[in-house]
């Protein structure tokens, strides 16, 4: 009897513990909400601006996680506080679409950091659990966005402009054989060295650039014995036409973000056909190497 009322008053105590931490965070998660609801609205307009029927549909599936996140934050502001939360919006959003989904874009990038937060000083299990899955999704979206941005037609100066020249050719291809995709592939990162090499002449020697760089030239090597084994001609190395010099160094971050874009979606289109052992390992190793330099860019980017 009296264990048991020790660990019942223990669990007390914690439980109150909790609960005081988690209400030091109520402030936050006003602020989540309004950020949720301000999003909401925002995407409710740039739906409506959307330049094709996919853009649109895929604004209004991002508009329904937030809608989901809106209620979820809701729920926990008013568990916390035995009140229903204020509804407002903090950030007004660009009525033109390009200016809507660059703002979406750096929107979603900062509600990842501030999710996750969140999550980090939270208590309850439940609460952490929510802000991080919201984070995962934040994070989702920002990478839509700067889809959108890479297919505008005014898109960020410095990113790639041909449409039958690595990455970009092999996902406007109907059909792939095995040696198309190694000719992409080999091309792909020639236009990458030829970017890397136009950024580190223009700005000087930035780290993330040159590690990226030196990953790249890996890559070449991964991929040159393929076409050795499967007799592929080595294609030309015309990437130096496909290059301009960017504005800034936000502009070269920007670009390397639509680049890795282009490149998972290239080697996830590959990876779906019956490809020999050998190949399907080396573009899977690529593609996750190019997550990884995705995540890098986007930090290049947030960080301005």
């Amino acid at each position: 009897m009296y264990s048991n009322y020790n660990l019942n008053h223990q669990g007390t105590i914690y439980n109150a513990y909790r609960m005081d931490n988690d209400n030091l965070l109520v402030s936050d998660f006003q602020k989540a909400i309004n950020a949720e609801y301000s999003a909401i609205i925002c995407y409710e307009h740039l739906a409506k601006v959307a330049p094709t029927m996919d853009v649109k549909e895929k604004i209004i599936e991002i508009q329904q996680d937030e809608k989901r996140h809106l209620d979820e934050f809701s729920n926990i502001y008013g568990n916390l506080t035995g009140q229903q939360p204020s509804y407002t919006i903090i950030e007004e959003c660009p009525q033109k679409y390009r200016a809507g989904i660059d703002f979406a874009f750096k929107d979603e990038q900062g509600a990842v950091d501030f999710y996750l937060d969140i999550a980090d000083q939270a208590q309850d299990p439940h609460i952490k659990d929510r802000f991080r899955r919201a984070a995962a999704d934040e994070q989702n979206h920002a990478v839509w966005f700067m889809y959108f941005i890479f297919n505008t037609t005014d898109s960020i100066k410095g990113s790639r402009q041909v449409e039958n020249y690595g990455a970009k050719g092999a996902l406007s291809a109907t059909t792939l054989t095995f040696p198309q995709m190694l000719t992409y592939a080999l091309q792909d990162e020639y236009l990458a060295q030829a970017r890397y090499d136009n950024i580190l002449g223009t700005f000087g020697d930035i780290p993330t650039f040159s590690r990226i760089r030196q990953a790249e030239l890996r890559h070449i090597s991964a991929l040159l014995p393929l076409f050795e084994r499967y007799q592929v001609p080595l294609p030309e190395d015309m990437s130096q036409n496909f290059v301009t010099t960017p504005e800034s160094l936000k502009a070269s971050y920007a670009a390397g973000v639509q680049g890795e874009i282009a490149n998972i979606a290239m080697y996830d289109k590959f990876l779906a056909y019956e490809l020999p052992v050998d190949m399907r390992t080396v573009f899977q190793q690529l593609r996750n190497a190019s997550v990884n330099h995705l995540a890098a860019f986007e930090r290049g980017l947030a960080r301005g």
